[in-house]
């Protein structure tokens, strides 16, 4: 039997590699896993920028926002990945750089509200 918060990270993961191809990305890859860590997304956006998107979903507000989730060790985690991936892919791109999607209800519960915190590793 599977573990529903996984099924729903999964799910939210397809929600967030949809809502990005509709907005001019490619998926190039999903779930890609290293020793560095695991990034959730690897795209190409439509400026030609390698991203590594970490996507948090919460089916509540109750335990706080995703991007409160995230933490710098992680972000610098993310980033290696996303390093090791520029080096090993032959994916031409301008640069790198790792996002925050956050998923979470409308406040009818009836949708989904995906909101993109671009380049988390800037700062």
């Amino acid at each position: 039997m599977s573990d529903p918060r996984h099924d729903f990270g999964r799910e939210a993961e397809q929600l967030v590699g949809a809502w990005l191809t509709d907005a001019g990305w490619r998926i190039l890859d999903r779930r890609w896993r290293v020793p560095e860590g695991e990034l959730d997304l690897v795209c190409l956006d439509p400026e030609d920028w390698l991203v590594g998107v970490e996507v948090r979903a919460r089916r509540s507000v109750r335990a706080g926002a995703p991007v409160e989730t995230l933490r710098a060790r992680q972000v610098a985690r993310l980033r290696a990945a996303l390093s090791r991936y520029a080096k090993e892919s032959s994916v031409a791109h301008r640069g790198i750089r790792v996002d925050l999607v956050s998923v979470m209800p409308t406040a009818g519960g009836d949708a989904w509200r995906l909101r993109r915190l671009p380049a988390v590793d800037a700062g």
